[in-house]
C-alpha cells in the first residue's frame, strides 16, 4: 500500500491503515473517471495554531458580550469538585461534537452509517470521524459545520439568555475547538473551480480531505 507522504511522522493503527487503502482505491476509482483529485488537507499542527488565533477574540468578545448583556460581574469558583464536572463536561462534548459530525454525515451519504468511522490520534489527543465516501459540497459543508451550531453556538445562546456563565464557557470553547472544521469549510469555499461535478471527501487520517472535480459531457 503506498503510504501518506503527511502522515510519515506519526505510524498508523491498522483501522487508519484500511482506511486509507481505502481512501486510495475510491481515490484511483474516480481519478480513472476524470476526476481531477485536489488535496484540501491541513496538519494538526496548523489546525491547532488557528484553534489559538480564533480562541482570543472568541473568549474577550464572548465575555464582553455576556458583561453587557447582563450587566453583572462574572463570578465563578469552581472548586476541585466543579473544576472536574468543567473538563468531564468538555470531554462528553468533545465526544457528542464528533458524533454529531457522524450522525448528520451518515444521515446525507449514500450508504448512511456504513460510510461512517471514528479514530482518536494518540500523539496530539485528537478524536475524529471520517465519511468514507465522497459528498456534494452542500452537505460536506453541512455535516463539518453542524458540531459548531450543536455543541458550541446553541448553549452559548441558550446560556447568554439564562445568565448561565459555565455553559456559556462551554459553548465558546466548544466553538474554539470547532475552529479545525472552520478553517476546512473556509478552504473549501475559497476553492476555485469552474467544474460541473465536484465533490468533496475526508481524507481519513488527516484534517481536511480532498475533491474530486470534472466537467460533466454536453449533450
Amino acid at each position: 500500500m503506498a503510504s501518506d507522504k503527511k502522515e510519515k511522522g506519526r505510524k498508523l493503527t491498522p483501522a487508519e491503515q484500511k482506511r486509507l487503502a481505502h481512501f486510495e482505491e475510491i481515490s484511483r476509482e474516480y481519478e480513472q473517471q476524470g476526476y481531477k483529485k485536489t488535496d484540501l488537507t491541513v496538519s494538526i499542527v496548523k489546525a491547532n495554531v488557528f484553534a489559538l488565533i480564533l480562541g482570543v477574540p472568541v473568549l474577550v468578545l464572548g465575555f464582553l458580550l455576556f458583561l453587557q448583556i447582563n450587566h453583572d460581574l462574572i463570578r465563578v469558583r469552581f472548586g476541585l469538585p466543579g473544576t472536574i464536572g468543567f473538563v468531564a463536561a468538555l470531554i462528553v462534548l468533545t465526544v457528542i461534537h464528533e458524533l454529531v459530525h457522524g450522525a448528520t454525515w451518515g444521515l446525507l451519504s449514500g450508504n448512511h452509517f456504513r460510510d461512517i468511522e471514528f479514530g482518536f490520534i494518540k500523539e496530539s489527543l485528537t478524536p475524529y470521524c471520517t465519511c468514507t465516501r465522497p459528498l456534494s459540497k452542500g452537505k460536506y459543508i453541512l455535516g463539518a459545520l453542524m458540531p459548531l451550531i450543536v455543541c458550541g453556538i446553541i448553549p452559548s445562546v441558550v446560556a447568554l439568555a439564562a445568565d448561565f456563565f459555565v455553559l456559556y464557557l462551554l459553548g465558546l470553547i466548544m466553538i474554539i475547538g470547532a475552529s479545525g472544521d472552520i478553517m476546512i469549510v473556509f478552504m473549501i469555499l475559497t476553492h476555485r473551480t469552474r467544474a460541473k461535478d465536484v465533490l468533496f471527501m475526508d481524507h481519513p487520517t488527516q484534517a481536511g480531505g480532498v475533491v474530486f472535480e470534472k466537467d460533466r459531457p454536453t449533450a
